[in-house]
């Protein structure tokens, strides 16, 4: 009989590449891991695995064993979700992901709707970079979690996870001294989020689409810093809505026809858990109705 968890490990070597990355994702050590998936090849009776020197790659059985785990371990969230639902009140903790700004704008009032329809329940926040999400999902460390993509930053499917429609579109503004396009600014210095996060990728595609590379003086991953350098004479920086709540003296925002949209990601097979619904239900009511029309 193949063990569920050992499945798991599997799963997660396909999605993260590295035994390292597997340890530290699920704050197991490198020689448990790797001893976990020894034991379940023998399980198995076939080779998983094929090791190049420090790496390994998943064999043709490999990968097909991981496409039937996705599919158990869809169905224990599945199961999971109706075990739930047969119990009476909505009670326990439910852990969030959220990003910063969404932290801030949205999210105090999605708690405010949670605590007033089921006051047994416990969410607990934790901002996290949506790159970062995924991962943090299929370890179990976030049942549910707000991710956003931009027009030039699609978000790729992740397996194992699922998604909402967009909840909601903000639009994107160009944040300078005085109006004008992103290719008015190719000669300006400017203020990216760090490298790895979505933010900085829709900047350095916004400028590239503009036809110049950006030249990047400051890397911030808050909006509030990001316009207060603004503000400064430091840079120009591209700021979506969310971001833009009451900029200091001396930034002009210029709307731009580009958008952020913002879904709700959790495991496949849980989307029908009453806790994870009830996190959905409370962030179509708690957002701005302007946001949800907007694009």
């Amino acid at each position: 009989m193949l063990d569920v968890r050992r499945l798991r490990l599997l799963r997660e070597l396909a999605h993260l590449g590295t035994i390292a990355a597997v340890a530290e994702a699920l704050s197991f050590s490198a020689s448990a891991v790797s001893q976990q998936l020894s034991v379940l090849e023998k399980e198995a009776g076939v080779p998983l695995l094929e090791r190049t020197g420090r790496r390994v790659v998943l064999t043709p059985a490999g990968r097909n064993l991981v496409r039937h785990a996705e599919a158990v371990l869809e169905r224990l969230e599945q199961a999971g979700a109706e075990l739930a639902h047969a119990r009476e009140g909505l009670a326990g903790p439910l852990r969030i992901g959220t990003y910063p700004s969404a932290a801030r704008a949205i999210v105090p009032a999605v708690l405010a709707e949670l605590a007033g329809w089921h006051p047994g329940l416990e969410p607990m926040v934790t901002e996290v970079d949506p790159a970062e999400v995924a991962a943090a999902l299929r370890a179990g460390e976030l049942d549910v979690a707000l991710v956003h993509e931009y027009d030039l930053v699609p978000a790729d499917p992740e397996p194992g996870l699922a998604v909402t429609r967009p909840v909601f579109t903000e639009p994107m503004y160009l944040a300078a001294r005085a109006p004008g396009t992103v290719a008015d600014q190719r000669a300006e210095p400017w203020i990216l989020s760090p490298p790895g996060t979505l933010c900085h990728s829709m900047a350095v595609r916004a400028c590239e689409s503009a036809g110049f590379a950006p030249r990047i003086r400051h890397r911030i991953d808050d909006f509030a810093t990001v316009l207060a350098l603004v503000a400064a004479g430091q840079g120009v920086a591209l700021v979506p809505h969310l971001g833009i709540d009451r900029p200091p003296p001396g930034v002009v925002l210029t709307r731009l026809p580009m958008y952020r949209r913002t879904r709700a990601a959790f495991r496949a097979g849980a989307g029908a858990h009453p806790a994870v619904s009830a996190f959905v239900s409370a962030l179509h009511t708690a957002v701005p109705a302007p946001l949800r029309n907007s694009a």
